[in-house]
């Protein structure tokens, strides 16, 4: 396909370093609608999960934000509506797949506030999760929902787990701070999906004698008043477990394990293990994306998006780690560790750790954020799989995913007929968000109510746009039909030659 030659140019330009400095990422364009998604350079050099790839581009340039899926061949298969977004997802609810995603005000000092939109496998938005409240934000503008960027995560109980960040003042005398200082309280909430209320709430600062702001390794800000509150926690990821919920707390370098009710069962410190004996290759800081995996009572696996920087000019290697914790004899070891050497990665912000088949020995699927380079690892730890989609620290991607997905949009593909000359024309046909059929009829007729009643041409599907030249002599009325095989047969609206 045309659009995998161009993804296998592109990938050999960024991946060998030839791409010219200065050098504008290229975004592309389509007859049947207005996107303009950067392109996806992808290289692949080894046997990577099936899957698409999901993500929610953001920065300087305007154009691509929105949520995308791609390709493995670095063609886009659909884009939201335009908005900015985080978290674009595939999970499950009451037994089914469905599209999630973060949509809202991102501020610049790391957080927002907005909703989460529930789509299902029609794109139909079937629930909308909100949060709102008594929450105060940084920037003091009022809002309709508070639910931060950082986490949407569905549990096996059909609710929500979302992150909130609130200001409020704190005593931060034990850290040479104010007695009466300012700080954003790291909150996370549970929320009944189908009804939208609230199940369960936490809050960092409620469990400072657990979690003391002497954990925290950002300093405290200059000036720190209530535009200028302390960042001390930062929550970035929360996740249902047997006995309550697991959380990442980036500024304290620690994962903790919360009971039921919100209490503190343990903590991993990537800093010195907490409350672990931590074996080599253990260590972490300015974490992301913390999921657990293989849980009993007396062990539990983690994987762990290890940052390892803080700012852009920090250049230590960013890496993918998996934890086996004994929690009988309260040790930590590297199960895997997940780096490409001859190409290393410096993630300061954002990004994820997929492990994509839920393995903790299969494939992995490391988004670095703030980089906008993807890449997948194989079980033996080779990366078989390289994407990128902009410009390196300019646009980001909060997390990036590769899931299997089915879909069949509720729309109507989309056509549009130029004229070249006398009944010589091009039609340009696409279905925003489709994934089952690969071929396109092409009917004309001399009316609307006929204008699928003569089989013009069919051709393959291309990419996320295809294109068709043909003649079509006196006929005035096309219609189109995405097909794949007798199973999948969709018409668009039929369209009028133009003169």
């Amino acid at each position: 396909m045309a659009s995998s030659l161009l993804s296998s140019i592109w990938a050999a330009a960024i991946f060998l370093g030839l791409q010219a400095a200065g050098a504008s990422w290229p975004y592309n364009t389509y007859v049947t609608e207005p996107f303009q998604p950067p392109q996806l350079g992808v290289n692949v050099s080894g046997t990577p999960a099936p899957g698409y790839i999901f993500v929610g581009p953001r920065g300087e340039q305007p154009n691509g934000t929105a949520a995308l899926i791609y390709d493995q061949d670095g063609s886009l298969v659909y884009q939201s509506p335009g908005a900015v977004t985080s978290n674009v997802n595939v999970q499950t609810l009451f037994g089914k797949p469905v599209l999630t995603y973060w949509d809202g005000d991102m501020l610049t000092i790391g957080f927002g506030y907005g909703l989460v939109h529930v789509l299902d496998d029609t794109y139909n938005e079937i629930y909308t999760v909100t949060l709102p409240g008594d929450i105060i934000p940084v920037d003091g503008s009022p809002r309709a929902s508070y639910i931060d960027l950082h986490e949407s995560q569905l549990t096996p109980r059909n609710t929500m787990l979302v992150t909130a960040y609130n200001v409020t003042q704190a005593d931060l005398t034990s850290v040479g701070g104010a007695e009466d200082g300012w700080i954003t309280d790291s909150t996370f909430w549970e929320i009944d999906v189908a009804t939208n209320q609230v199940v369960f709430s936490w809050s960092a600062l409620a469990h400072i004698d657990e979690i003391p702001l002497n954990y925290s390794h950002q300093p405290l800000p200059v000036g720190n008043d209530r535009n200028n509150p302390w960042d001390a926690y930062h929550i970035n990821s929360v996740v249902a477990v047997d006995d309550g919920y697991l959380i990442s707390i980036r500024h304290m370098f620690s994962a903790f394990y919360l009971n039921s009710d919100g209490s503190v069962k343990w903590r991993l410190s990537g800093n010195g293990g907490g409350d672990f004996q931590a074996g080599p290759n253990c260590n972490f800081s300015w974490q992301h994306h913390i999921r657990a995996f293989e849980e009993t009572p007396t062990s539990i696996t983690l994987s762990i998006f290890n940052n390892n920087n803080n700012g852009p000019s920090q250049r230590v290697p960013t890496t993918g780690l998996v934890l086996d914790l004994d929690l009988l004899f309260m040790t930590a070891s590297n199960r895997r560790t997940l780096a490409d050497a001859s190409y290393p990665m410096y993630s300061w912000s954002q990004g994820s750790n997929q492990l994509v088949s839920g393995d903790p020995d299969g494939n992995a699927l490391l988004d670095y954020g703030s980089t906008t380079v993807i890449h997948e690892f194989d079980s033996s730890g080779n990366t078989v799989l390289s994407a990128q989609f902009g410009e390196i620290n300019q646009p980001a991607s909060y997390r990036g995913y590769k899931y299997q997905w089915s879909a069949t949009p509720f729309w109507d593909p989309a056509v549009v007929v130029r004229s070249n000359s006398a009944g010589n024309v091009s039609v340009y046909m696409s279905w925003n968000g489709a994934t089952d059929y690969d071929t396109w009829s092409i009917y004309g007729g001399s009316s609307v109510a006929a204008a699928n009643s003569t089989l013009l041409k069919t051709v393959a599907r291309t990419g996320f746009e295809t294109r068709a030249d043909l003649v079509i002599g006196n006929l005035t009325y096309i219609q189109v039909a995405a097909e794949k095989g007798a199973g999948t047969r969709r018409y668009s609206m039929p369209v009028a030659v133009p003169s």
